[in-house]
């Protein structure tokens, strides 16, 4: 008799990772999808750029422009409520999925569309950005690449056979790729979709998405301009409680995070009590932005020189206030009222604002040093993304120096968020539609324990050669009374040949009793479903799902004998111990009195 632990390593098959060669096809389509969403974000760059110049310029041209600069008069407060009214016909009568800042409706898109995107959203996502951004929208462009690509890697997949998760895959691949492209940021791109956007962390998913962004990353060059995007190297000599300033920092943009997001949300539901159709929201959200542009022009637009400026140092204390209260106020109002636009560049702004305005107080470090660390922080606490935050400053600044201050930011403000907030920014807006979301993941106590540690033992049993009659005087003694729903039946060798079940006496009982007949002969041993002791729970578990049995006998994989047996109330068990370990404390050591 082999002992238990040769059993296991003689049958277990079982791997660390469930990648098969589905993997290899994935990857080769993934580097159509990093050049997909690589061209989608040259595409949306030079729409906006186009747009800026017609709106404000009058001109045509698809030179970038920033209007940080421009001399506005009142008339200008018109540019962005008209294309308020183009973006809102847009949404109205072309696809609702246009709305909002892109990464919440790529994750609805996943969570109930089975990653299937319509190929009008792929069209008017970016055209109706540009034309937000483009007529001053306080916007980055992002979000709106991030569900472009996306839109373009769902497109591409439902021309193959393929599963919703190889879809899924495929649509986070184009996503990280545009943004890719955008920020010159390949690894953050990758974590974003880790942390954001898969749900998952499997080879079939990681291995295409990160070929994705690397091959965005190559054309970015061509396409878009050089790397890094904002170049940094101001790390100031740091005393040894110098991390815990950088923590304290990390809290304050935890803070502004949480603020920002709950003011946005207040202004949502305000839109919402509106006597107006949801179409016009745009453009009344439009007269509080070209109000704000008369005051400070460069919150209107990406505003990707202002962050340049920010991380450089050379924005003033008065400038950076203003920068602070102007872009806050009609970002929020503008994305609380449906426009389409993305949040990462207007995240970056802000926090890199109050950064600049703390540098005034903090007792070492210059401006640029503190507003990137703002940044950070900011970003990764309100989207619930430390590492991703923390990798993108260090990209988009080409400084690895800065890592260990940014981290601990980063960290600090996550921390605060995920105490104060019961959902981020992007979750909240999937809440209002009635889905939930949970970022916590952890390894499945199913996919990690035996069925021998959970079924029970000893096993009441049937006897193969009991009479049918005798089965039918079994389960009827003491009106079934302690009698289970089912019991497995056994040969003289304690080999398991089928199972008989209360239901089966009542359907003899309707259609005839098989007289004279015993159990070995009215069972179908191949018909019975059976676990191993070796085998993992979760394992059986999806085998007892699918044949829609809740009690299934178990056997040793080698001698085919009857070991236990296990129903769905041990399924429940492993869940509900799964829970204990998470509530119960307990001092394991003491010290001896």
């Amino acid at each position: 008799m082999k002992s238990s632990a040769s059993t296991l390593r003689v049958h277990d098959a079982l791997r660390d990772f469930t990648a098969d060669g589905r993997l290899l096809v994935l990857s080769a389509m993934a580097l159509a999808t990093g050049s997909f969403g690589a061209a989608a974000a040259w595409a949306l760059l030079k729409l906006i750029a186009l747009v800026t110049n017609l709106a404000y310029f009058h001109g045509v041209s698809s030179a970038t422009t920033y209007l940080s600069h421009a001399k506005l008069g009142p008339g200008s407060i018109l540019i962005p409520v008209s294309g308020g009214i183009i973006v809102g016909i847009m949404a109205r009568f072309g696809s609702e999925k246009i709305r909002g800042h892109g990464i919440p409706e790529a994750l609805e898109a996943i969570l109930i569309g089975q990653s299937r995107i319509q190929p009008k959203v792929a069209l008017l996502k970016p055209l109706s950005s540009a034309i937000a951004i483009g007529t001053g929208g306080p916007f980055g462009a992002e979000g709106p690449i991030i569900m472009t690509g996306g839109a373009l890697g769902s497109l591409f997949a439902q021309f193959f056979h393929l599963s919703a998760a190889e879809r899924k895959t495929l649509l986070v691949a184009g996503a990280a790729a545009g943004m890719t492209a955008i920020f010159g940021t390949p690894v953050a791109a990758v974590l974003l979709a880790i942390e954001v956007m898969l749900f998952e962390w499997k080879p079939r998913s990681f291995v295409p998405v990160v070929i994705s962004a690397v091959v965005a990353m190559a054309w970015r060059p061509w396409l878009v301009g050089p790397w890094p995007l904002f170049p940094h190297s101001g790390i100031p000599p740091m005393p040894w409680w110098g991390l815990a300033v950088c923590a304290g920092v990390g809290v304050a943009a935890g803070l502004q995070s949480a603020l920002t997001t709950g003011a946005l949300y207040w202004f949502e539901d305000l839109f919402e009590k509106l006597p107006l159709h949801w179409m016009w929201w745009p453009a009344l959200a439009g007269i509080v932005v070209g109000i704000g542009g008369l005051v400070d022009p460069a919150a209107l637009g990406v505003g990707y020189d202002n962050i340049g400026a920010l991380i450089n140092g050379s924005v003033l204390l008065h400038a950076a206030v203003a920068l602070l209260i102007v872009k806050a106020v009609i970002w929020v109002v503008a994305l609380s009222s449906g426009t389409s636009g993305g949040t990462l560049a207007p995240l970056l702004m802000m926090g890199g604002a109050v950064g600049a305005m703390e540098a005034h107080i903090l007792p070492f470090g210059n401006a640029g040093f503190w507003a990137l660390l703002a940044m950070a922080a900011v970003l990764g606490g309100t989207l619930r993304c430390p590492l991703t935050a923390t990798v993108f400053a260090i990209e988009l600044t080409g400084d690895l120096r800065v890592m260990p201050a940014v981290l601990i930011a980063c960290v600090a403000s996550f921390a605060v968020t995920v105490l104060l907030m019961r959902r981020s920014i992007l979750t909240e807006r999937l809440a209002r539609r009635g889905q939930h979301l949970t970022y916590e993941y952890t390894v499945d106590p199913f996919e990690v324990m035996r069925v021998t540690e959970i079924m029970t033992r000893p096993v009441d049993t049937l006897a193969a050669g009991m009479s049918i009659d005798e089965v039918r005087a079994f389960f009827d003694a003491e009106n079934g009374v302690n009698r289970h729903k089912s019991y497995p039946v056994v040969d003289d060798d304690g080999r398991v040949i089928g199972m008989v079940s209360r239901s089966d006496v009542l359907r003899w009982s309707r259609t005839g009793w098989p007289t004279g007949q015993t159990l070995e002969e009215v069972t179908d041993s191949q018909q019975v479903t059976v676990g191993y002791t070796d085998e993992l729970v979760g394992h059986l578990a999806d085998r007892m799902a699918a044949a829609d049995v809740g009690r299934v006998p178990v056997v040793d994989r080698v001698t085919g004998k009857l070991e236990g047996l296990l129903a769905r109330r041990d399924l429940l068990r492993v869940r509900a111990s799964a829970a204990r370990l998470e509530r119960e404390r307990e001092r394991s050591l003491t010290l001896a009195g």
